[in-house]
């Protein structure tokens, strides 16, 4: 039968309009992300590698909760997606692109923490269905989020002495817990001129003297009975452990430039002035104190992480297909 120029250019067009129905049931588009899209087939794609156990970037998913997470609720497997594409959107942005040679860099410092060479890793790699070129692509895309996440984020994340302190004496750490180094000085009263008594009630005249605004070192000079007497009444530097347990448990809450009250000693009285204290590390709790420091880090991170992605997905054009 004949068909005329018209009515072909008519069965033409409705054939093409056909076909591009059914290549939009077929590849819907989802999501559109500035000048890049997600099909509900990369969608898919991205979920069977999820539960397939397929390569994916552990700075946005971190853990096995998130994946199992991502793999039940396609909602959030959508927006994690979109994270992605707008995070290598500021990568292409800001011209981080990284280079094959930094790229074949990390493969081998992969490889070589593994134990095996690189055709060793490619052929592990084919055994799990992944084609080398596209672990290369992995890894040049990891790279690429990392520096820009490294300059965005990980850079301005500081985890202070202080705030780690707090954490660990929040979980039940005190002062008990903690080491310090000390710079001591001290005023030394002898028992064996003229007893016990009378070295202690010098030491009280002397404390009154302290405290009325006499000059710590000067008065050392003057009436410390020291045979071992230094300038200044000094005594030295320790670290915890290192001093008597009684002169310890006096000075432990007394701040630099202070002074204690009368302390007894082996063969009579002092009073000690605080010359120096620092908090130091105390390995019976320095990894306990890392491991906070870590928590504290990661938390830090997780937080600043979101805020920025928040404001990388309020500044680029994201239209979802509902």
């Amino acid at each position: 039968m004949r068909v005329f120029p018209k009515i072909a250019a008519v069965l033409v067009g409705l054939a093409m309009i056909s076909q591009i129905a059914f290549a939009d049931t077929v590849e819907r588009i989802v999501a559109v992300v500035n000048d890049e899209i997600i099909t509900q087939s990369d969608l898919e794609k991205y979920s069977d590698r999820l539960k397939g156990g397929g390569l994916t970037d552990d700075l946005l998913i971190p853990d096995e909760a998130t994946k199992q997470s991502l793999i039940k609720d396609k909602e959030k497997l959508l927006q994690k997606m979109i994270d992605e594409k707008v995070i290598d959107s500021e990568v292409k942005k800001q011209s981080m692109t990284v280079p094959i040679e930094r790229v074949e860099q990390e493969i081998r410092t992969i490889a070589r923490k593994n134990g095996v060479g690189r055709d060793d890793l490619k052929a592990a790699l084919s055994e799990r269905g992944v084609k080398f070129s596209d672990y290369q692509d992995f890894i040049k895309t990891g790279l690429e989020r990392q520096g820009l996440i490294e300059k965005a984020i990980t850079s301005r994340i500081k985890v202070s002495e202080d705030d780690v302190m707090m954490a660990f004496a929040n979980r039940g750490g005190g002062s008990g817990d903690q080491a310090y180094e000390y710079t001591l000085s001290h005023i030394v009263f002898l028992s064996e001129k003229g007893g016990a008594p009378a070295a202690k009630q010098r030491a009280e005249e002397a404390l009154k003297k302290l405290k009325a605004g006499q000059a710590f070192d000067r008065l050392a000079a003057d009436v410390s009975e020291d045979p071992a007497f230094e300038q200044g009444g000094l005594l030295g530097t320790f670290k915890t452990g290192e001093i008597n347990k009684g002169l310890e448990q006096s000075i432990v809450k007394v701040p630099a430039g202070e002074t204690t009250s009368v302390i007894p000693m082996s063969g009579g009285y002092q009073i000690v002035k605080v010359l120096k204290k620092k908090l130091i590390p105390d390995p019976r709790t320095e990894k306990e104190r890392e491991k906070i420091r870590g928590e504290l880090y990661e938390k830090a991170f997780k937080r600043q992480l979101a805020l920025w992605l928040e404001q990388l997905r309020h500044d680029a054009f994201i239209r979802i297909n509902k």
